[in-house]
């Protein structure tokens, strides 16, 4: 029997629009509670409605979309408890993995860890909160990877899908992005400078507490407003 040919550019395609349709969504382009109309997306990046579909079942899979019946697919909105599930599991995962990046990551990925802090330095001088996203996205992929724990980068992978939206509200709280700063600076001298374990896990606790702090208190008052 022949083989069925692989169409080698479906899944890039796929991936390119999941990934714009997820950041429009994290930066707030997409409000929660918003429809997500077919038409209106496939127009937005020129695209057929079977790659929207694929993208919107994707995204619905990481909790950033909800299926709504006689409605369809819409920006999903997370209530208070969900948050605060959201960021006691990032708490647990990410205090596990400083801790593991400290006993475990290369001279080379304690490096990275290095050119990625000095990044998030500069995006937030910049001030561009999606610039912001971006390199601390790239922080803890280093991090997650010197832990050497696949399983700990894919709970993680779920969890910080439905949590991008709430870092976007602990952005918006003054000040936070010095706070942010010396809280990864603090991370990376303990994990790749220090390579501490016990400071790494501390650092990284109280700066998902501190987050936590920032973002749930932003998403009380939307909600309360």
């Amino acid at each position: 029997m022949d083989a069925t040919p692989v169409k080698r550019m479906a899944a890039p395609l796929r991936q390119e629009v999941t990934e714009a349709l997820r950041r429009a969504i994290v930066t707030s382009e997409f409000s929660p509670g918003e429809r997500l109309v077919e038409s209106t997306l496939c127009d937005k990046f020129d695209v057929s409605r079977t790659v929207i579909r694929e993208a919107l079942r994707q995204l619905e899979t990481e909790g950033l979309i909800s299926i709504v019946p006689n409605r369809g697919p819409e920006v999903a909105t997370l209530s208070m408890k969900q948050a605060e599930d959201l960021y006691e599991a990032r708490q647990a995962l990410e205090s596990k993995a400083g801790a593991l990046f400290a006993e475990r990551a290369t001279d080379a990925q304690c490096t990275e860890l290095l050119s990625a802090l000095n990044e998030v330095k500069a995006a937030v001088a910049d001030g561009d909160p999606n610039r912001n996203l971006a390199v601390k996205d790239r922080f803890y992929e280093v991090l997650l990877a010197g832990s050497g724990n696949a399983e700990i980068q894919r709970m993680l992978k779920i969890v910080n899908a439905r949590i991008q939206m709430l870092r976007m509200y602990s952005l918006a709280s003054p000040d936070r992005g010095a706070h942010t700063v010396a809280e990864l600076t603090r991370i990376t001298a303990a994990a790749a400078v220090n390579r501490d374990p016990d400071e790494a896990a501390r650092a990284c606790n109280d700066h998902v507490r501190n987050a936590a702090a920032a973002g749930l208190a932003e998403l009380r008052r939307i909600l309360e407003g």
